[in-house]
């Protein structure tokens, strides 16, 4: 009896072993899609459009936007509307900045261009990633925003892009995209494989700004991890995020963390631990004879860089940012004359 009852239990066995060899792979997990052409329309001002960076207060009060004409605006609701909340020095005083008569492109230099911007909640003070500016804060109250810093070195900024603070150190950190070419001629930086841009960070103690990473491709959007261990970095060429580690045993390495499928702007962190990755263009399709099924504008990815969702929009959409806010995404374009909001 004990002896039937062995073999048969090897048989049993030796069965489930053979079912699992010859089963198909295992799938990939399913990737979740998220429709964003019906989403509800948030109208810009007239004359003005690029929100690419969006931000919410302490108060949850918001967004805060910063847009063509140089100015960062702030959504007060259906019955306020936009107001201006803050702008460079001397912003009033040129008329080709509050009254445009030339294309945004053509006056940005002088009048700026907010791109990235971030809150530390704890004294409501809004950093601003001015492209051509440099590092600018303002006040909770708004008004006119103070230069930090125009470089670092001796080497002085060239295009500043995405930003982010940790919340617990108010230290910033910033992307200087290129040192070769300016926001107008940003498609010069793929187009000739620039990799002169700088991971930076200012330290809220000493007031300085330092070097943490040199010689990047293309580096645009940051997010500070939800454990503060790490940032990071998107790379719109070459399509890629990376982590650049501020604590631990990685302390001060570059490391990919993932592989994107389209050209990557803004990072924001999300509510489930790990990040939002706006994508500007999907990425070329070598040899392809055929149209995609679907537009992607933005993944969500994981704490380990693992792509778990995907956002899709009418083609011809581009986004710049994707903020999750209580279960609502907010999204941001440098080229449209909108914010939209997707539940």
């Amino acid at each position: 009896m004990g002896r039937r009852s062995f073999s048969s239990t090897w048989l049993v066995l030796f069965v489930a072993v053979l079912a699992v060899s010859l089963a198909p792979p295992c799938a990939a997990a399913e990737i979740k899609t998220r429709a964003t052409e019906w989403s509800f329309r948030l109208l810009l001002p007239s004359g003005v459009t690029g929100a690419e960076s969006l931000a919410f207060d302490a108060r949850g009060q918001g967004p805060y936007a910063g847009v063509s004409d140089g100015r960062v605006l702030k959504w007060g609701g259906c019955a306020v509307g936009w107001t201006t909340f803050a702008h460079r020095a001397n912003y009033r005083k040129l008329p080709l900045c509050t009254m445009p008569v030339a294309p945004s492109e053509e006056t940005e230099s002088l009048c700026g261009r907010p791109l990235g911007l971030a809150f530390h909640r704890n004294s409501g003070d809004l950093y601003i990633a001015d492209a051509y500016k440099g590092l600018m804060r303002v006040g909770p109250d708004g008004g006119e925003a103070e230069v930090l810093a125009t470089g670092v070195d001796g080497v002085p900024f060239n295009f500043v892009n995405g930003i982010d603070v940790d919340q617990a150190t108010g230290d910033v950190y910033f992307t200087d995209s290129s040192l070769t070419y300016p926001r107008r001629f940003n498609t010069e930086i793929m187009m000739n494989a620039d990799a002169t841009g700088r991971l930076l960070k200012y330290d809220a103690g000493t007031k300085q700004v330092i070097v943490l990473k040199d010689g990047l491709p293309y580096p645009n959007g940051v997010a500070v991890s939800h454990d503060t261990t790490y940032v990071v970095v998107a790379h719109t060429v070459p399509c890629q995020a990376h982590k650049y580690y501020l604590q631990g045993p990685k302390a001060g390495q570059y490391e990919l963390m993932a592989d994107l499928p389209g050209y990557p702007d803004n990072v924001r962190r999300d509510g489930k631990g790990g990040f939002w990755v706006a994508l500007n263009q999907e990425k070329g399709r070598p040899n392809a004879t055929t149209t995609p099924v679907k537009h992607l504008v933005g993944v969500r990815l994981d704490g380990h860089g693992v792509e778990v969702e995907e956002l899709t929009a009418a083609k011809g959409v581009t986004l710049s940012e994707v903020t999750e806010r209580n279960g609502t995404l907010w999204l941001g374009s440098v080229e449209l004359d909108y914010i939209g909001l997707v539940a």
